[in-house]
């Protein structure tokens, strides 16, 4: 159950970076809200998760996960470079996730 919650952890951490770019300095009111409403979420989750995860791993894949998310939507939403080094990079930090994810199953 805490890898479901860590998962669901790092989906917010995306969407509050992701969110960050809307608020425009928070000077916008509902963008604005809404990631601070994903921040306190993701941090929340997180130490939900840390009661049974070990906090170094807990910690790597929640923000492994927040990079690679904002990372593929940045290009997706904002036409970010997409070039094969930085997919490779990508793929590599997915590759830490599992493998963190199997050592601790």
């Amino acid at each position: 159950m805490a890898w479901v919650v860590l998962f669901f952890a790092g989906l917010f951490e995306v969407a509050w970076a992701i969110g960050l770019k809307y608020t425009d300095g928070f000077s916008k009111l509902w963008p604005s809200v809404g990631t601070v409403v994903a921040m306190t979420a993701s941090v929340v989750l997180l130490g939900w998760a840390l009661k049974t995860l070990p906090l170094g791993t807990a910690y790597a894949v929640w923000t492994g996960i927040g990079t690679v998310g904002t990372a593929a939507l940045g290009m997706i939403l904002f036409g970010e470079p997409a070039g094969a080094a930085r997919l490779l990079c990508i793929a590599a930090i997915v590759g830490g996730i599992i493998g963190l994810k199997m050592l601790h199953a």
